[in-house]
């Protein structure tokens, strides 16, 4: 991943969903860079980065596209990108409302969040 290339991919985004309101990021050269740095100060974007040796501040998203990988896409390898698009859909799909997560007390993501709009 080149500075290029995010910043491509940065405006690409924006220009379709909208700037966000806070943008996080490791401390990659590209995500420091003046000219990736620049875009997100041109939308009023705040600005979040991870510190320094902080590898286990992304371990929950890590675990996910591990679980991914090896409970769907290494066991139905897809037939070009459409098919892993479907492949990725679905398993977020089960991954929240049908996986239980022994972490949080053999339920699903879907229960939790639900219990939390209730409460």
């Amino acid at each position: 991943m080149d500075k290029e290339w995010c910043i491509e991919l940065l405006e690409d985004t924006i220009a379709k969903y909208g700037a966000p309101e806070i943008h996080n990021s490791d401390q990659g050269a590209q995500y420091t860079s003046k000219e990736y740095i620049a875009v997100l100060k041109r939308h009023n974007v705040r600005i979040s980065m991870d510190g320094k040796g902080r590898a286990l501040d992304n371990i929950f998203i890590e675990r996910f596209w591990k679980s991914l990988k090896y409970d769907k896409i290494y066991l139905n390898p897809p037939n070009g990108g459409v098919d892993l698009y479907q492949i990725v859909r679905e398993y977020i799909k089960f991954y929240n409302t049908k996986r239980r997560h022994t972490e949080i007390g053999k339920v699903t993501p879907d229960q939790i969040y639900k219990a939390k709009k209730i409460a």
